[in-house]
């Protein structure tokens, strides 16, 4: 009985493995993206602090936010269609690129020591797991554009 059941998952996560990883990247940016667009988001002031130390010539911190936030949000749409996976990816490795910042750039806010991060770091920290569903959902449509070119 396990084992059928064991099966039947089995058959269901390969069948249906990355619309889920598209609706989890879905969920992770368009939810924190609308959070900052509506002022609610926890990562608002890790945010403020890496704009104050590194692009606060470029724009105002407001429109900078809403900005970023809608990066964001477009990230996620973008990942709910598969013909666009490579432009959604293009766009979360600049995403993360930023994100990542803060770990050298506010060592004071994303450390508590050496090799033990804050909230707000392991908020950061879990964009290695982001990053490695992107390398999935790459990896999968290059290696079925490259099917459909032999099929051609």
């Amino acid at each position: 009985m396990s084992n059928i059941f064991t099966t039947k998952i089995s058959n269901w996560a390969q069948k249906n493995m990355l619309w889920c990883a598209r609706i989890a990247l879905f969920v992770v940016y368009f939810l924190f993206g609308i959070l900052k667009v509506v002022g609610l988001s926890p990562a608002g002031p890790l945010v403020h602090a890496l704009f104050d130390k590194t692009i606060y010539f470029l724009m105002p911190f407001d429109t900078f936010y809403i900005l970023f936030a809608l990066y964001e949000v477009l990230i996620g749409i973008l990942f709910l269609f598969p013909k666009l996976t490579k432009l959604a990816l293009a766009l979360m490795i600049l995403h993360l690129v930023t994100t990542i910042l803060p770990l050298i750039c506010l060592p004071h806010l994303v450390w508590q020591a050496p090799f033990i991060p804050t909230l707000e770091g392991q908020y950061i920290i879990k964009n290695v797991l982001i990053l490695a569903l992107g390398i999935v959902l790459l990896a999968h449509t290059s290696a079925h554009a490259s099917d459909r070119k032999i099929e051609a």
